[in-house]
């Protein structure tokens, strides 16, 4: 049966790395997503934990009685800035070797390449996994990536193409229900595509923002190429919920045991705690079949 877990990034303020196991029990959930945080694995950078904290972080969701099933580094393993691409892979190469150390099965990350340059960025990306995909296969971790809205690649579909030009059952795809209107809006017909290869399911609503003829988001000036999206509570936004778990269910994502659901709202800092457990009655009812 598939698990749901925990985004933690909203108790990033309050709490410290080794607090987020017992936050996530205490809120009603056994498993836990660790998100990029300064002590840990930061945005862009080289990863700062050591074997001592890493045994520290085992003892605490032990403790807790909480898993912790995936990883979220974000590197720029697709910068077109050779440079940065390097850095990424050094970067990601330690996010492996820490997974193994915590006994995390699962990677989730982002192509982080740029949309204005996307010859060269996905030339980046296939240079990068040149290199990684050897240290993934070996180690026996499965990566999963998540087209992010500004990357070079956002619509699912061709996220899909790329993924699947790498030739590797351990290289799989995260469904971000927030990026569903970026990504195509296409969660009938992908999902079913994606089949074994879909790891990974985010779940926060967002708005349209195609709606209102492209008017629903006015930003200036006009014609820029900002993207806009949200990490709402289920049922706040425009995502249709009963289409994307009818999918979900009918792939059979729902009743894999290596499946995972992430909730990862952002946008309810001021009350995370009653967001939090809001979106863990939704998903029970949502993966039982209750719309």
């Amino acid at each position: 049966m598939v698990r749901i877990a925990l985004d933690p990034t909203p108790w990033h303020h309050s709490h410290s790395l080794l607090e987020f196991p017992d936050v996530a029990a205490r809120l009603g959930f056994e498993h836990l997503q660790l998100t990029p945080h300064a002590d840990f694995a930061p945005f862009f950078r080289h990863p700062k934990a050591d074997d001592d904290l890493v045994r520290a972080l085992r003892k605490r969701a032990a403790d807790a009685g909480v898993t912790i099933p995936a990883l979220l580094p974000v590197q720029r393993i697709s910068s077109p800035d050779e440079r940065l691409r390097v850095a990424a892979v050094r970067n990601l190469t330690r996010v492996i070797e820490l997974a193994v150390e915590l006994g995390v099965p699962v990677i989730n990350t982002e192509f982080s390449g740029r949309p204005e340059l996307p010859e060269e960025s996905e030339d980046a990306f296939y240079r990068s996994f040149e290199q990684l995909l050897p240290l993934i296969e070996r180690e026996g971790v499965r990566l999963n990536i998540d087209p992010h809205p500004d990357d070079f690649v956002e619509d699912g579909l061709d996220a899909w193409r790329v993924i699947r030009g790498l030739n590797s059952p351990s290289v799989g795809f995260v469904y971000v229900a927030s990026h569903t209107f970026h990504m195509g809006d296409r969660a009938r017909t992908l999902i079913p595509e994606l089949g074994n290869r879909l790891g990974t399911v985010y779940a926060a609503d967002t708005f349209d923002h195609r709606r209102s003829h492209g008017l629903r988001y006015i930003s200036n000036p006009p014609g820029n190429t900002a993207r806009v999206h949200q990490h709402l509570n289920i049922g706040d936004g425009d995502v249709d919920w009963t289409e994307l778990f009818g999918a979900l269910r009918s792939s059979g994502f729902l009743e894999r045991e290596d499946a995972l659901i992430v909730s990862n709202v952002f946008a309810e800092d001021e009350d995370a705690d009653a967001s939090a457990r809001h979106q863990l009655s939704r998903l029970r009812e949502l993966v039982g079949g209750h719309s």
